[in-house]
This record gives structure tokens, sequence and C-alpha cells, in this order.
């Protein structure tokens, strides 16, 4: 698939150094997985990572963590107590 995006003078000028394509892969990948969309081994697939530890480092950086509350983290602590 190809997008065409139109970006003013001034910012395309700025993007020049960056591999603008990747990096919106990157962004829309990061955001599915913060939505719960897609997991970690699909980020990996997609984003072409060579090892899991760089799949969660990129996750890492985008700060693109799982939503994870304190009644999830009441749960664990009560399966964890009953084994």
């Amino acid at each position: 698939m190809q997008i065409t995006l139109e970006l003013p003078d001034e910012i395309a000028e700025k993007l020049q150094s960056v591999n603008i394509s990747r990096r919106i892969l990157e962004l829309i990948t990061a955001d599915y997985y913060r939505q719960g969309q897609i997991g970690a081994s699909e980020v990996r697939r997609i984003l072409k990572f060579s090892s899991r530890w760089e799949t969660y480092e990129f996750l890492k950086q985008e700060k693109a963590y799982l939503p994870y509350t304190e009644n999830d983290l009441e749960q664990d602590v009560q399966r964890i107590s009953h084994l």
C-alpha cells in the first residue's frame, strides 16, 4: 500500500534526514499495540526486528505499554497467592 502525505515545506525539510515511511509505520504499529489490537510478535513481524528484545526495546522507547490497571494487579496477586 502506498499513502501520500502532504506536509508544509518547512516540516518536509526538517524530515529529510529521517526515513519518514519507516517512522510512520513505527508510530502506527506502536499505537495499535497500545490499543491491544496487535501483540508483540506482530510488532516484531511488521517492523522486521531480529529479536523479541529488539521489539521490547522499541515498545519501551515508544512508551507503548499495554493497559494494566490496579484491578488487573489485584487479580494477578490473588491468582498467584492461590498457587
